[in-house]
This record gives structure tokens, C-alpha cells and sequence, in this order.
């Protein structure tokens, strides 16, 4: 399956940002990709929001989605991208919607963990997930989502490979700060070769964040990935082949003990 990642700024208007989605994923049809696979805030970024967070929501979550299922309906190609949906509260949750290639909902994921971290405190404004993880089935290929801390979280990647996962999507507004870029890369080649699955992230590209967008496969080789552009897609083919020749000589999964405590005695 030929799969995108695209990367972009987003803006703090929704119609100014799915213009640029239907654009990116314009090209990435012209790639061939069957799946695009846009950021984190590809709604809009919080930053850039005039007025309260929760009136937004409210008034941009259904167009955004709407307007994602057009895009998929108009080109055939599936699509899965983060934005905001409203809560009942002031902290609305941070969801990913997955669309087909015929514009049909497969599923959405709100975000599990809130990135308060680095003096930053996300759970101030969002309210977390409540309904775990999320899996779709798309041309032959199982896909988990998370979504950009949750890649701290190994259990995360690894109840969804357990699951049955193939490729695990991670949309991404990954922060800027020393070693982030070096810790973003390092986690999604970790969560890859750990669990032998691919991994597919897409981040956004601002002042704030890295891009730095990428596809990586069983083995933690990146076969596709971006640096620090303002609006670009990269392309790439995600065999299950690739899957199963990887976990024909580490076969990770199939070695895990789940027979015994692996904590065993601690302390006396």
C-alpha cells in the first residue's frame, strides 16, 4: 500500500487549513498513495485561535470533518488527520478522524495522553481520552493511532501491535526544544523496531514544532521523511512483506513472556 505523510503550518482558520489539506493530498494522490496521513492540529493550531478554545471547537469541528470526508470522497485516496472535537466542557478532547477512500468515517481517536511536560501543561485547555485506542482496517493493512505524546508511552504502540497493528500512525505537533528532534526520531524508530510494525508519522512545521514528518519500517529504517519544510508530501510502500520478513529473524512478538511476573521478587 503506497502511503503519505503531509506536512504543513497550520492556521487558525479551518477553511484556510483543509484548503491546504485537499492540496497536499492532491499531490500525494499524484504519488499514487492510497492513505494520507496529516498532523496533529491539522484543524487548526491552538496557538493561532482568536477567542475561546471551546467556541471554535464548537464552531469548526463538523466542518472540518466534513470537509476531510469530501476530500477523500472527491479523491479516492483514505485520510487521517487531528483536529478538535467539542467535550460538553471548556476543554474540548484532541481527536484524529480516519476517513476511507469513499469519504466513510472508519473511526476516530482522542488523545490518551496530554502533553504536560516541558512547562507545558496541554491538560489546561484539553480534556484527555476517554475511550482507548483505535484500529482500522484499510487495502489489507491493520492501522493503530495514537497521537504525538503518546509516542512516550511504549505500552501504547505495543497493546496496538499486540492487537494486531501493521502500521501505527502517529499524528504529530511535536515542540521544539533542545534534543527534541533527536528524541522524536529516536522514539518513532524505538516503537517501530520493538514492536516490528511500521510507523507513520506526520508533524506539523512552525515556529514551534519540528515537521520532520517520516515513514519508517519494521526494522527502524526510515524509507521516507522530511526535514523542515513548510508544505510537503512524502511517499512511500508499506508491505505487510516487509512485516513478515523482519519478524522471520526478530521475532519480538512471538517471544514475549506473558507466562510468569517479569518483576519478580522486589525487596524483601
Amino acid at each position: 500500500m503506497r502511503i503519505s505523510v503531509g506536512q504543513f503550518r497550520p492556521t487558525g482558520v479551518v477553511a484556510e487549513n483543509v484548503a491546504t489539506l485537499r492540496r497536499l493530498a492532491e499531490s500525494a494522490k499524484d504519488d499514487g498513495a492510497e492513505l494520507v496521513l496529516f498532523p496533529e492540529e491539522s484543524m487548526f493550531t491552538v496557538r493561532h485561535v482568536d477567542g475561546p478554545l471551546a467556541e471554535a471547537v464548537d464552531a469548526g469541528w463538523s466542518a472540518f470533518v466534513s470537509e476531510v470526508t469530501r476530500i477523500a470522497a472527491d479523491l479516492s485516496i483514505a485520510v487521517v488527520a487531528g483536529g478538535y472535537e467539542p467535550s460538553g466542557t471548556e476543554r474540548p478532547y484532541n481527536t484524529v478522524v480516519a476517513v476511507d477512500a469513499t469519504g466513510k468515517i472508519l473511526g476516530t481517536y482522542r488523545k490518551l495522553h496530554l502533553y504536560d511536560a516541558f512547562k507545558y501543561r496541554e491538560s489546561d485547555r484539553i480534556t484527555a481520552g476517554d475511550r482507548g485506542t483505535l484500529m482500522v482496517e484499510l487495502g489489507g493493512l491493520r492501522f493503530g493511532i495514537m497521537t504525538c505524546y503518546d509516542l512516550r508511552f511504549p505500552e501504547v504502540a505495543r497493546s496496538l501491535a499486540v492487537a494486531g497493528a501493521d502500521v501505527v500512525l502517529v499524528p504529530a505537533a511535536w515542540f521544539k526544544g533542545d534534543y527534541k528532534i533527536e528524541h522524536w526520531q529516536l522514539l518513532l524508530k524505538a516503537r517501530a523496531v520493538e514492536n516490528t510494525v511500521w510507523i507513520v508519522a506526520a508533524g506539523t512545521r512552525s515556529d514551534n514544532t519540528v515537521g520532520h514528518s517520516a515513514i519508517i519500517d519494521p526494522l527502524a529504517v526510515p524509507v521516507a521523511f522530511l526535514g523542515e519544510e513548510g508544505e510537503a508530501i512524502e511517499t512511500a510502500d508499506v508491505t505487510r512483506e516487509r512485516i513478515d520478513e523482519v519478524r522471520s529473524f526478530l521475532p519480538v512478538l512471538a517471544n514475549r513472556r506473558t507466562d510468569v511476573d517479569q518483576l519478580g521478587s522486589v525487596g524483601s
